[in-house]
């Protein structure tokens, strides 16, 4: 009887720390990316940033389908999404185009990562019930990592204000219909 007892705490246990795993590979896949990025592999990275965005798809949905979602929850992934989708897609732009125009493209990688810390402590603080006030960070982030792909065939101040926009976007009071 206390070996089964054991056993369901265990099981419930497991199944409670579910959706914090998968955020916790969620901030692994965003911070080698990083690694990747810094060491001039930006396909690489951007595969990478990539399955971060579907292991963030996944926590959530997991969170909600399993009935365990958390304050806890709630903070740990606002934390790994700013380094999934706001340091490493930044930096893999600002790598790939934005540091040719030295302390401005620097300065525009660390506005978008300013803004994507805006839009998440704004989410955690919150409440918006069927919609998300301005751009997700994860929205953002994909799509800035998107952009890579287009590195070569658009001028390079294009990225510039694509950069700025998705940065605005995200501090916006725009309202995002939640999927």
């Amino acid at each position: 009887m206390f070996l089964l007892q054991h056993l369901d705490h265990t099981i419930k246990k497991i199944k409670s720390q579910t959706a914090n795993l998968l955020t916790i590979i969620n901030l692994s896949l965003g911070s080698f990316a990083l690694v990747f990025i810094i060491q001039g592999e930006l396909r690489t990275s951007l595969l990478l940033i990539t399955l971060a965005a579907f292991f963030d798809r996944l926590d959530g949905m997991v969170a909600r389908k399993l009935n365990i979602t958390s304050d806890l929850g709630k903070q740990l992934d606002s934390l790994c999404d700013i380094i999934s989708f706001g340091v490493a897609p930044s930096l893999l732009l600002y790598q790939a185009v934005l540091s040719e125009f030295g302390f401005a493209g620097a300065f525009f990688t660390i506005i978008f990562i300013a803004c994507g810390a805006i839009r998440l402590a704004r989410f955690n603080v919150s409440e918006s019930p069927g919609f998300f006030i301005g751009l997700p960070i994860t929205a953002a982030g994909c799509l800035l990592t998107v952009s890579f792909l287009f590195v070569s065939l658009l001028p390079s101040y294009v990225f510039m204000f694509f950069i700025l926009i998705l940065s605005l976007l995200m501090i916006s009071t725009l309202k995002v219909r939640k999927v």
